[in-house]
């Protein structure tokens, strides 16, 4: 298996790219389009346990859309072969720091967030 392919990590940074953008505009129809439409995906978030893809764009569509903006560092994509990536990334948000992983598989629809899990820590 060949890690880190720069074509495959090039498609993955797009997309987690395409994400984060989505997540601090708060763009609903974007992020269910990015997490695998299955019940075998799972969204841990810092607060919420999430199985299956209804319960995260249910999730995603009841909660508030203030203070999403956040600052990124020390991003780290890693693909494994073709068709799987992790992306692992630290943010900030006022008086938040906090992490975030998830785990992507490419599918027939594109690259898909197939589990993920948000936490803070301490400020």
């Amino acid at each position: 298996m060949e890690i880190n392919i720069p074509d495959v990590v090039a498609e993955v940074t797009i997309a987690f790219k395409r994400y984060e953008a989505a997540l601090v505009s708060n763009d609903i129809t974007v992020l269910n389009e990015l997490f695998w439409n299955s019940t075998q995906t799972i969204r841990y978030g810092a607060t919420e346990n999430l199985y299956g893809h209804e319960a995260i764009a249910t999730f995603r569509s009841a909660r508030s859309a203030q203070g999403l903006d956040r600052t990124l560092a020390n991003t780290v994509i890693t693909t494994y072969g073709r068709d799987f990536a992790t992306a692992n990334t630290e943010f900030q948000r006022p008086g938040k720091l906090g992490r975030q992983s998830q785990t992507w598989m490419r599918t027939s629809e594109g690259w898909r967030v197939v589990s993920a899990h948000v936490s803070f820590l301490p400020a």
